[in-house]
């Protein structure tokens, strides 16, 4: 692959990743629609800011999970573009800065509609974007990446996606947006599960490698289950039908992806489930906002 090249960015911002971004808006935009109080401009402007800020962290993760020695050549997961040499620590940092300035353009034009007060919630998207694994104390080196998983790609962007549109936030949303976040947490517990054994030689403290493999094979399915229990509990306390039952439908594809993943067990073969889960993933989005417009 040509250093530099558009291809290396491509790899570098993980497009398959990125329905990470797209889903907590969807939901909390179908959310609003359903309420009443839907604001395209405003839905738009979600999106794209939170599709920027995820390309900031794939990026400083790039850079600095090599940097602290967690992407070696041995790595079992996808390639890396900085650690492959596709791109060049200069062209590196002016990326991100480029991408971070996008990314405050987009929140500025939230102001418009949220008001200042917004300001502090948007710093810290940023900032967990850096902080994640940038930093002299990186979130995801102690333990609370899942934490900030389900913070930032789901109860902050669905919550304020809502919020910014409708000027109100219900126990309704918080149900939705955190069934959102343990849903794309799947994500990130595929790749602890798979790189436990390197991230406990490199120093890297996932919630994988500090509680055990155990763990690690039932966190995943109990990630799904809880979002399944809080897409129900739109319907039983919510009246919300279809929203509480189209979400159902994710379920025998994450058991399936489930079980391979514990007949797999280790190794580069768990990038099989890592692309399903990705696929899953994008599906409850797609069913959880269908069932909310559809009440």
């Amino acid at each position: 692959m040509k250093t530099n090249s558009f291809a290396a960015w491509v790899l570098a911002v993980r497009p398959y990743s990125l329905g990470a971004s797209a889903i907590p808006v969807a939901v909390g935009s179908a959310m609003a629609w359903s309420d009443g109080g839907f604001r395209l401009p405003v839905a738009l402007l979600c999106l794209l800011f939170a599709l920027l800020t995820q390309c900031v962290a794939n990026l400083v993760n790039d850079l600095w999970d090599f940097r602290r020695g967690a992407d070696q050549p041995d790595r079992l997961g996808p390639d890396r573009a900085f650690a492959k040499g596709y791109i060049t620590l200069p062209a590196m940092k002016t990326g991100i800065a480029l991408f971070t300035l996008a990314a405050c353009a987009a929140g500025c034009g939230l102001l418009f509609y949220g008001g200042w007060k917004l300001i502090p919630v948007g710093a810290a998207c940023v900032l967990f974007a850096y902080l994640y694994t940038a930093g002299p104390w990186p979130l995801a080196y102690h333990g609370l990446g899942d934490v900030a998983v389900v913070a930032f790609f789901g109860a902050i962007p669905t919550g304020f996606t809502y919020l910014i549109q409708t000027g109100t936030w219900t126990p309704q949303v918080t149900a939705a947006a955190l069934a959102c976040g343990l849903v794309i947490d799947t994500m990130l517990w595929i790749n602890n599960f798979r790189d436990r054994n390197e991230d406990a030689r490199c120093g890297k403290r996932t919630v994988v490698v500090l509680l055990g493999e155990k763990v690690g094979r039932w966190g995943y399915l109990l990630l799904g289950v809880a979002a399944l229990a809080l897409c129900l509990s739109l319907w039983i306390f919510g009246g919300r039908l279809w929203a509480g039952l189209l979400p159902l439908l994710y379920a025998p594809l994450l058991a399936a992806t489930w079980r391979k993943m514990i007949r797999i067990d280790h190794g580069d073969e768990l990038n099989v489930c890592l692309g399903e889960t990705a696929r899953n993933m994008q599906l409850f989005g797609v069913l959880l906002t269908l069932g909310i417009l559809l009440g």
